[in-house]
C-alpha cells in the first residue's frame, strides 16, 4: 500500500512537470503544489461504492468549468511514441495492421523500455489486470448464461487472439522479450487501450491521457433513441408526411433533429486553440464529491466488453428477447431497436413491430399510420401482444440455469466470504450447486469443505471477481425480464377494469 502511494505521488509529480494541471485562472482559489498536478480543483480519492479510485472535488465546482488540462505533448499517441526511429521503421514495414493494433504495440514497446521510457511513471500507475470480456475464461464466459452475452464474449476473445497473431511479426521485429510476446501481455495492453483511450481528431486509435483517465464513468442519462425521438416528433409535429399517412414504413424526418440526442456524449475533448485535452465538470459538484466523466452511451454488456465494469443503475441498459422471424419482416425497424428498457418497458419500436405482426398481413398497410404514431390498434390486438410478451419473458427466465433468488444469494456469498468454507456455508441454500462446483474444480478446490482456513489464491480471487461481474450482469438481465412481466400484468389488469 505504501509503495502504491509512492507510485501515485511520483506519477502526479511527473504529470505536473509535463504541464498537466487542474488549476484555473481564478486567483481566489488555492493553487496546487508544484510537486503535484492536482490540488486546485481535483484530488485522487477512493469511492468504494462507485468505481473505486477516482477523482474528487477539492472545492465546489460549477457545471461547465474546466477542471483538468493535459498538453498534447503529454498524451501517449502513436504519433508521440513513434518519434522513436526504430519503432517507426518497424511499424512502417507492417502497414496492414490497424491503428489500434499499432497503438497496442506502442504501449508494449514503452513498457519493454522500463525506466528509460518517458512514460514510465504513468505506465507504473496503470492497472495490472482488467475484467473486459476478452479476458474471461471458459467458466466465466459460461457464467453469463445468456446466449447473446456468451456470443459477444466469444467474439471479443477471438478478435483479441486474431489481432495478437497479426501483430506478432512486428513485435518479433522489435525484439520484444518473450514475456511481452505472449497473448497474456497482448490482451493486457489491448484492455488498456480499450478501457482508457480518449478520442482525438487526428487518430482513430485515440490516445492514452495521463491523469485524464482517472475519471470514473457516469452514464449520460436515459438514452433518447432515434425511435423515441421519432415518437416525440410525430406526436408534436404539425407536418403530416403523406407517406406516413399511407402507412409507408420508410419514414423520413429531419436527421439533425434525431441526431441531437442520439450522438455519443463526452465531457471533454482535444482543443486545438490551447493544444491540450481539456475536461469540464458535467454537473455542479460539492467539495468531496466524485467528479465523473461520460465516455458515451453504453449498455451494461457494452461496458463489460470495453471497460470491464457495469453500473448498478444504468438508464441505457437494454434486454433483447427472442422474436418470431415474422416480427422482423413485419416492420422496417432495425433489430437493434426491438428491445426492453432497463425499467421493463418495451421500446416504442418493439411495441410497433408486435402490433403490426399481430395484425393480418392484408390489413397492415391500412393501419400503418396508427402503429407508427404509437397508437393501439384494438383491445384484442393489445391483449394478444401483451400476453405474448409476458409469456416470452417468462419462458426465457425459466430456461436460464439459475433464478433471480439464487443469483442474489450467490452474490451475497461472494461479497461476504474471504475463504472457501464460509462461501460454501452461505451457498448451502441454493438448489443447484453445479456452477459452484465447477468453479472449485477449475481452481483445484473441489474438496473445499475441509479447507476451513484456506484463503482464495490471487488467481482464484481474480476469477471470482469476473464471475461476480457475470452474475451481476445476468441478474440485471433477469430483473428486467421480471419487471417486463409485471408491466404486462399491469396492462392486462387495466383492460379488465
Amino acid at each position: 500500500m505504501e509503495q502504491e502511494q509512492q507510485n501515485l505521488e511520483s506519477f502526479l509529480t511527473w504529470a505536473a512537470q509535463l504541464g498537466i494541471s487542474d488549476s484555473t485562472t481564478r486567483t481566489d482559489q488555492p493553487q496546487h503544489s508544484p510537486s503535484s498536478c492536482l490540488g486546485s480543483s481535483l484530488c485522487v480519492a477512493h469511492f468504494p461504492h462507485s468505481g473505486g479510485r477516482g477523482l474528487g472535488a477539492v472545492r465546489d465546482l460549477r457545471r461547465g468549468e474546466i477542471v483538468l488540462s493535459v498538453p498534447k505533448s503529454a498524451l501517449m499517441t502513436r504519433e508521440n511514441v513513434m518519434e522513436d526511429k526504430k519503432l517507426c521503421f518497424a511499424v512502417n514495414r507492417h502497414s496492414c495492421l490497424s491503428s489500434a493494433q499499432i497503438l497496442i504495440v506502442c504501449l508494449l514497446y514503452e513498457v519493454c523500455k522500463g525506466k528509460t521510457s518517458r512514460w514510465h511513471p504513468y505506465l507504473m500507475h496503470l492497472p495490472h489486470t482488467y475484467d473486459i470480456l476478452a479476458m474471461f475464461d471458459e467458466f466465466e464466459k459460461r457464467a453469463l448464461q445468456v446466449d447473446e452475452a456468451v456470443w459477444v464474449t466469444e467474439k471479443a476473445i477471438l478478435k483479441a487472439k486474431s489481432e495478437w497473431k497479426e501483430a506478432h511479426a512486428l513485435m518479433e521485429d522489435l525484439m520484444f522479450r518473450p514475456q511481452f510476446l505472449t497473448f497474456k501481455a497482448w490482451v493486457w495492453a489491448a484492455a488498456t487501450i480499450s478501457s482508457r483511450t480518449l478520442h482525438v481528431p487526428w487518430d482513430e486509435a485515440g490516445c492514452l491521457c495521463p491523469v485524464g483517465d482517472l475519471f470514473n464513468y457516469d452514464a449520460p442519462g436515459e438514452e433518447s433513441s432515434d425511435i423515441e425521438d421519432l415518437e416525440h416528433l410525430l406526436s408534436n409535429s404539425s407536418i403530416h408526411d403523406t407517406n406516413l399517412l399511407n402507412g409507408d414504413k420508410n419514414i423520413v424526418v429531419d436527421a439533425e433533429q434525431l441526431d441531437s440526442h442520439s450522438q455519443r456524449l463526452t465531457d471533454g475533448g482535444f482543443e486545438e486553440n490551447v493544444n491540450a485535452y481539456c475536461f469540464y465538470a458535467r454537473a455542479h459538484y460539492k467539495k468531496g464529491d466524485q467528479v465523473l466523466l461520460c465516455y458515451g452511451t453504453y449498455t451494461n454488456l457494452e461496458l463489460l466488453e470495453h471497460y470491464g465494469f457495469l453500473l448498478q443503475e444504468n438508464p441505457n441498459d437494454k434486454v433483447f428477447i427472442p422474436l418470431d422471424p415474422a416480427v422482423y419482416f413485419s416492420t422496417s425497424w432495425s433489430m437493434e431497436s426491438l428491445y426492453i428498457h432497463h425499467n421493463g418497458k418495451p421500446s416504442f419500436a418493439l411495441l410497433a413491430a408486435l402490433r403490426l405482426w399481430a395484425t393480418p398481413q392484408n390489413k397492415r398497410k391500412s393501419v400503418g399510420h396508427l402503429v407508427y404514431s404509437g397508437s393501439q390498434l384494438s383491445t384484442d390486438n393489445e391483449i394478444f401482444i401483451t400476453k405474448w410478451l409476458s409469456k416470452t419473458c417468462a419462458t426465457v427466465l425459466k430456461n436460464l440455469p439459475t433464478s433471480i433468488d439464487e443469483d442474489t444469494l450467490l452474490l451475497n456469498a461472494m461479497d461476504s466470504s474471504q475463504d472457501i468454507f464460509t462461501f460454501m456455508e452461505i451457498t448451502k441454500l441454493m438448489s443447484s450447486k453445479d456452477e459452484i462446483f465447477t468453479f472449485l474444480e477449475t481452481h483445484n478446490m473441489r474438496d473445499a469443505h475441509s479447507l476451513t482456513e484456506v484463503i482464495l489464491s490471487r488467481k482464484a480471487r481474480r476469477s471470482m471477481d469476473r464471475w461476480k461481474l457475470a452474475v451481476q450482469w445476468r441478474l440485471k438481465y433477469k430483473k428486467v425480464l421480471f419487471d417486463c412481466i409485471s408491466y404486462c400484468n399491469e396492462i392486462l389488469d387495466s383492460f379488465i377494469k
